[in-house]
């Protein structure tokens, strides 16, 4: 049997993969829901919350019949709409070719910083991310605009985080565009998400809970023990199953934690990798009209969130009629930025920012709100990251377990990318068995 743990978008993609392979295997979870973090809840006042924001824009043309597939081809199209706030200022995305409006004193310096940075030459390539802002931006940019939101999304400073997340994620616009950006309000869209998927019904949940038809899923099985040795799982309810190959997408650190034969080096490398908490702010809201744009970058340090989305303008029926929602998200660390609030306390900070900012008025009547505690949010590639990951994934390909997704490859998936880090994993699990099945040759 091939055991599987995890129910999110990297364990259900291990599955489709054994799934096509006819290969037998079960799928465990400790909630008592499928999904991970791609879960969605109902509010009893009829809001509809995934746990944090999720779209899907993938551009791989496989995944997008899956997930059309499994709903019945009853999705949400949309042309995603971005914006930013700074200081009182409403910023199309991405801020970097989206100049105009800031004060001209502002605006003067950030474009005579962009363009000694485009024409003096490197004298050595950037070290870290910070020294990557600079010289891709200028100074005066990348300080008011990324290290500021990057405080508060990563936890962390710039100069402490690596270059291993970027890819395609900071748009380095041609000085033509930032030029016709800082003189003109409407410029052409040139954000990597262009255009999102979302189910019309259910909560993102139901792009990826149909994964698990005909699935032999287990729910309500925390994995307190692996035996790597001999084989065998311990789960918190005391059953034991024993496997033939390990799958497991669940974070790193609480693997490694679990592990019954991890030398102490592999444990102190897994302590070592950080991961961000995110509180996730829910509020129902008595009107629709609460933004034009589908999500907001905050980037001022005096406003607690990073980001807030409308999950009403993903689907109607993620709110009741005439009615709106917004999600807020709220980053700590245990490295870097501990929660030291309640939820409570997060919640009414949240409320008293969405009002200070304009997006709730006081003549708003808030129907629901809710605040959730998401203990593995984002992936801090802070400089630590790389050597204490090849650490943990050495010795587990060793052991034969399979890690895979956001918190298997500690990485910086979309859902797509996790869905197809789980189907690697599975294939490397069936080439294992295959090769460890094979007669030797004599």
């Amino acid at each position: 049997m091939i055991a599987v743990i995890g129910s999110g978008m990297a364990a259900l993609g291990a599955s489709y993969r054994l799934r096509q392979e006819g290969a037998a295997h079960v799928l465990f979870d400790k909630n008592d829901h499928v999904g991970g973090h791609t879960a969605s809840h109902a509010d009893p006042t009829g809001f509809v919350f995934d746990e944090g924001p999720h779209i899907s824009f993938t551009k791989d043309t496989r995944i997008q019949k899956l997930l059309e597939e499994n709903v019945n081809g009853e999705f949400e199209l949309f042309r995603a709409r971005v914006n930013n706030y700074w200081k009182g200022v409403w910023i199309k995305h991405p801020a970097q070719c989206n100049l105009h409006g800031l004060p001209t004193d502002l605006l003067l310096k950030t474009l005579m910083d962009m363009i000694e940075a485009r024409y003096k030459p490197a004298s050595q390539p950037p070290a870290n991310y910070a020294e990557w802002l600079i010289a891709s931006f200028g100074r005066t940019f990348a300080e008011h605009f990324p290290m500021e939101y990057g405080r508060k999304y990563h936890t962390t400073e710039a100069a402490n985080m690596s270059l291993d997340w970027l890819g395609p994620r900071l748009y380095q616009p041609a000085l033509e565009e930032v030029l016709a950006g800082a003189l003109e309000p409407d410029t052409p869209d040139v954000h990597y998400i262009s255009e999102f998927r979302y189910p019309s019904r259910g909560g993102f949940q139901s792009f990826v809970e149909p994964f698990t038809r005909g699935v032999d899923l287990r729910l309500g099985h925390q994995v307190v023990r692996v035996d790597e040795r001999q084989r065998i799982l311990t789960f918190g309810n005391g059953k034991t199953e024993k496997y033939e190959a390990l799958i497991s997408s669940i974070p790193l650190p609480e693997l490694v934690r679990v592990l019954t034969h991890a030398p102490r080096e592999v444990q102190a490398a897994a302590a070592r990798l950080a991961c961000s908490t995110c509180v996730v702010v829910n509020v129902g809201v008595d009107r629709r009209d609460l933004s034009d744009w589908h999500w907001t970058y905050f980037y001022d340090a005096d406003f607690c969130f990073s980001r807030v989305s409308f999950p009403h303008m993903f689907s109607p029926h993620n709110a009741p009629d005439r009615m709106g929602s917004i999600q807020v998200e709220v980053y700590y660390s245990d490295k870097y930025k501990p929660l030291t609030c309640t939820l409570e306390e997060c919640t009414d900070r949240v409320i008293a920012d969405l009002r200070r900012c304009g997006l709730l008025r006081d003549s708003d009547t808030i129907v629901c709100k809710n605040a959730l505690l998401v203990r593995y949010a984002n992936i801090i590639f802070d400089l630590e990251r790389a050597s204490a990951l090849a650490i943990v994934r050495e010795y587990l390909d060793t052991a034969g377990i399979r890690a895979c997704g956001r918190y298997g490859d500690w990485a910086y998936h979309w859902t797509d990318e996790s869905f197809k880090s789980g189907e690697s994993a599975a294939q490397r699990a069936l080439d294992s068995m295959t090769t460890a099945a094979a007669p030797s040759a004599s």
